[in-house]
C-alpha cells in the first residue's frame, strides 16, 4: 500500500496475475507435471519390487518345506536327464543301455548273485553255447537280473526248440530245459530243399547228408499235410519203400512219384481205399513192375493206366502184325 492507504497495484491486476497460470501456455504445467509423473513411475517400480519379492518369498517357502535330499535327487534326475538325451541325440542308446545293464549285473554279482552253476538237459540239434547265448546268459549275467520269461521267449524262437523251461535257483544256480523238434522230412518248394519238422516248421534251410533219407513231399502248403498223408502210406511197406516222392497237387489230393518213375494218381477222399486198390493189383498183375507212366486211381470204380511210349510202340506194331496176320488168313 501508498502512504495514502492504496495498494500498489490495482485489484484488477492482481487478479489477472493469479489467472495467468489458467490461460498460461501448454509447457508451463509440463514443467510442473514432470516430478509427479517422476514420482509415480518411481512408485510403480517400488510396486513392481514389493511383487517380485512376495512372489520370490512364496517359492522360498515351498522349497524350504521340501523332504530333506530333494535337492540332491532333482540334481541327479537332472544329470540324468542330460546324460539320456545326450545319449538319444548321439544315437549311442544302446551302447549306454548295455553299460546300464553291465553295471547293474556286476552290482549284483559283488552282493552273491553271480550264476555259478548252470544245469541244461533236452539239447541235441542246439549246442550248449547257442542256447546259453540265445539265453543271454553271458559271463557278466547275474541271476537277480536274468529275465526267465524273456529268455524262455528267445529260446522258443529256435525253430529246433519245441519247448523251454527257464528255472531260477537262488542264490546262483540256473537250470534250462529244452524240448526239441525232430527232423521229419525234406520238403520241396519252388525248387527249393528244406528240413521240416512234424509240425511243419522248417527246421534248416538247406540239407545235410544225414538228412538225405527222409521222405520228400512237394507243393505249397505240402509241409502242413505231410504227417497226416504219410502216417496213411506207411500202412503199406511195399510202397513206402518204392516211393521217391509225395507231390501234393492243387492243396487238395496227392500223387505218389515211385523210384521206377511210375506216377499214382491218388483221389482227394478215401486214400486208404485207394492204396489198397493199388497193393491189390501190384499183387494180382504185378501192375507196378510193367511198362508203364501213370496210375490213375482218382475214380472209385476204375483204375486207368497209361504205357510208356516203348510199350505203346511196341503195342502198336503187335496190333498191326496181328491185324495184318488175320487179314491174310481170310484172303
Amino acid at each position: 500500500m501508498d502512504g495514502g492507504g492504496r495498494f500498489d497495484q490495482s485489484l484488477t491486476r492482481s487478479r489477472q496475475s493469479a489467472a495467468e497460470p489458467v490461460g498460461a501456455p501448454h509447457d508451463e504445467p509440463s514443467r510442473t507435471r514432470a516430478p509427479a509423473d517422476r514420482l509415480r513411475r518411481s512408485e510403480n517400480r517400488f510396486a513392481a519390487f514389493a511383487g517380485y519379492r512376495r512372489l520370490t518369498g512364496r517359492w522360498a517357502a515351498k522349497i524350504a518345506h521340501l523332504p530333506r535330499g530333494a535337492g540332491v535327487i532333482g540334481s541327479i534326475l537332472l544329470i540324468a536327464g542330460t546324460l539320456v538325451y545326450g545319449a538319444v541325440a548321439g544315437q549311442h542308446l544302446p551302447a549306454v543301455i548295455d553299460w546300464t545293464k553291465n553295471a547293474r549285473d556286476i552290482a549284483a554279482n559283488t552282493l552273491g548273485f553271480r550264476i555259478a552253476a548252470i544245469s541244461l538237459s533236452g539239447e541235441k540239434e542246439v549246442s550248449r553255447e547257442e542256447i546259453l547265448t540265445t539265453a543271454g546268459v553271458t559271463g557278466l549275467a547275474s541271476l537277480l537280473f536274468l529275465d526267465a520269461d524273456a529268455a524262455r521267449q528267445r529260446l522258443l524262437a529256435n525253430p529246433w526248440i519245441a519247448d523251454a523251461a527257464v528255472l531260477k535257483l537262488y542264490p546262483n544256480r540256473l537250470q534250462i530245459t529244452i524240448t526239441e523238434r525232430h527232423a521229419f522230412a525234406l520238403w520241396q518248394k519252388n525248387g527249393r530243399l528244406s528240413v521240416i519238422a512234424a509240425d511243419g516248421t522248417v527246421l534248416e534251410p538247406f540239407v545235410e547228408n544225414r538228412y538225405l533219407g527222409l521222405p520228400l513231399v512237394v507243393g505249397r502248403d505240402a509241409e502242413r499235410q505231410a504227417k497226416d498223408f504219410l502216417a496213411v502210406v506207411d500202412r503199406y511197406p511195399d510202397i513206402r519203400s518204392a516211393l521217391r516222392a509225395s507231390i501234393l497237387v492243387a492243396d487238395r489230393r496227392w500223387d505218389l512219384r515211385l523210384t521206377n518213375g511210375i506216377n499214382v494218381q491218388l483221389p482227394e477222399d478215401d486214400l486208404a481205399a485207394a492204396l489198397d486198390r493199388l497193393v491189390e493189383l501190384d499183387h494180382d498183375k504185378k501192375l507196378l513192375s510193367r511198362d508203364i507212366t501213370m496210375v490213375d486211381l482218382r475214380l472209385p470204380d476204375r483204375v486207368t493206366v497209361r504205357l510208356s511210349d516203348a510199350a505203346a510202340g511196341a503195342g502198336d506194331e503187335t496190333l498191326k502184325a496181328t491185324l495184318k496176320k488175320k487179314k491174310g488168313g481170310d484172303a
